[in-house]
Order: C-alpha cells, then structure tokens, then sequence
C-alpha cells in the first residue's frame, strides 16, 4: 500500500527514528502505526522518550496539600502568554483548594463556573484538563514540586513507621529531591511490581526479537534478554532509577541509606507528576 509522507512524519514524531526507517518500517507494517512503532523498537532505532515529551498545547500545572489531601491539576488555555498570568496562576491555585475543601473527585459544573468567570475578564478560552486528589495515609507526607512557569507538577508520597521522620532536615531534603527526581526523569512506573503485564510482554516480545538471531544457547539468550528487561526498569521504573543527586545507587537504596541514618524505616508508596499540554 502507498504509504504517506504525513504518516512517516507522525511516525518518526512518535519514536524518533530516521525518516527512511519510518517509511521501511510503514511499508513492512503495512501501514500499521503501531506494528510499524513496535517493528523500529525492535530494530533498535526508535527513541527512549515517551509520547508525553511533546506538548500540543498551553496551560498550567499545579499541586497543593491540605491535611491528608494531596491534588494535582491541570489548567489548559490558548495561549503561553495566559498561562503565565498572575490571574490564571491564582484560579488555579484556588481551585485546588476548593477541590478538597468541597471533596471533588471529578470536574463538574462549579470548576467550570471558576473558569468561564476569568475567560469573560481574559477572553481567551481555557479549560479545566485534569485533577487528581492523592489520599495520604495517617503515616504519609507528601513532597510536592511544580518546575518553572508550570509545566511541570509532582507529588510523591511516603510514609514512615515513625512520623516525626518527616521533621529530620536529612529525610526531607531527601523528599524534596524525589520530587525534583521524578520532574527531570518522569517515571512510567513507581517499581517492578507496578508494571503492567501487557507493558513487560512487550518489551520481553521486542527483546527476544533483537536476540533471535543470535547464536548462542537458550539459556544464554534467555539471560541476555534478563538483562535487558532489567536494564529497561532502571530507566522507567522510578525505585530503580540511578538517584539524581548520586547516580551510584538506585533511589530506593538511597532511600534505606536516609532511613538507616535517621534511625526509621521509610517507604514510597506512590509517585505522580503532570506535565502541562500532555497527556498520560
């Protein structure tokens, strides 16, 4: 089938592969976008990064914690100039305090009210996109960062046996640097047992397709494919990532080095992070 010039640049938008890969791989997918996707990671030429690195739109994100209440949500508007008005930063901010104060699990009509009141002031259109509200439990804090001008908000969660932990200067800067963490590195998964099954099937099919060739015993490729999927959790999964402030340990044996200091037992239980105009 022909295939065209506006699918070969979507595909290579996607993975990051050369135009002329894109095309091959199209024409051997018969024009499937994803079997062509899977066929150039299989080849090795599509790109790490994740779909969610390419912004479509403008807007704003924001996180805030209230008590046992932790939201993140996002505001999209037209325009980049709008998204750094002082008064769509404060309609954001206090939405997210209505959100927990009146118990929101959803957008309904009275966000939407919030936000039709400043687009008659601003005449520009603009949207709530997403929220999420985070329960911490009655052990829990919450390290909360928001990158630059907004595009960028994380919340991770942990809890520890003894509370007063979140009041040692070493554990909460360990905290705060989690959350700056998961902003430079946005992590698909808190940790290995996180990932979904049908996320590890594919991969493992991808992997064993780069080895099939190979001359070498079972148990050998089979090791060598091992060690792939292990080294593809140390990059998306977030407990097995190379900690940002030392890259010679994983984060979570960084998190038992702060705990054994500290003389308590800490724990990361979830990790979440909007980035402005992208979706999950």
């Amino acid at each position: 089938m022909a295939i065209s010039a506006s699918d070969v640049k979507k595909l290579r938008d996607i993975t990051g592969a050369g135009m002329m890969d894109c095309k091959k791989a199209l024409n051997e997918a018969n024009g499937d976008m994803a079997q062509a996707e899977k066929i150039l990671k299989e080849m090795g030429l599509a790109a790490v990064a994740k779909r969610q690195d390419r912004a479509t739109e403008n807007g704003r994100v924001f996180t805030y914690v209230q008590g046992n209440k932790a939201v993140l949500l996002e505001l999209s508007c037209e325009t980049d100039f709008v998204a750094k008005n002082d008064q769509f930063k404060e309609l954001g901010e206090n939405m997210c305090k209505v959100i927990v104060e009146k118990g929101y699990t959803e957008i309904n009509d009275d966000l939407k009210g919030m936000v039709a009141g400043l687009i008659a002031t601003i005449k520009e259109n603009m949207s709530v996109k997403r929220f999420k509200v985070i329960d911490l439990p009655e052990n829990g804090y919450a390290s909360t960062y928001v990158h630059g001008e907004g595009s960028v908000a994380v919340c991770v969660v942990f809890t520890a046996d003894n509370v007063a932990a979140f009041e040692n200067e070493a554990v909460k800067e360990f905290a705060h640097d989690c959350a700056l963490h998961v902003a430079a590195f946005k992590p698909q998964f808190l940790n290995t047992a996180s990932v979904s099954k049908e996320y590890e099937a594919e991969q493992l099919s991808i992997f064993q397709a780069q080895v099939a060739s190979m001359d070498k015993p079972a148990k050998v490729l089979e090791g060598i494919v091992r060690g792939k999927l292990n080294k593809l959790y140390s990059e998306v999964c977030f407990l097995n990532q190379p900690f940002v402030k030392d890259d010679s340990m994983s984060v979570s044996k960084k998190m038992a080095e702060v705990a054994k200091a500290a003389g308590v037992k800490l724990d990361i239980i979830s990790c979440d992070y909007y980035q402005a105009g992208v979706e999950a």
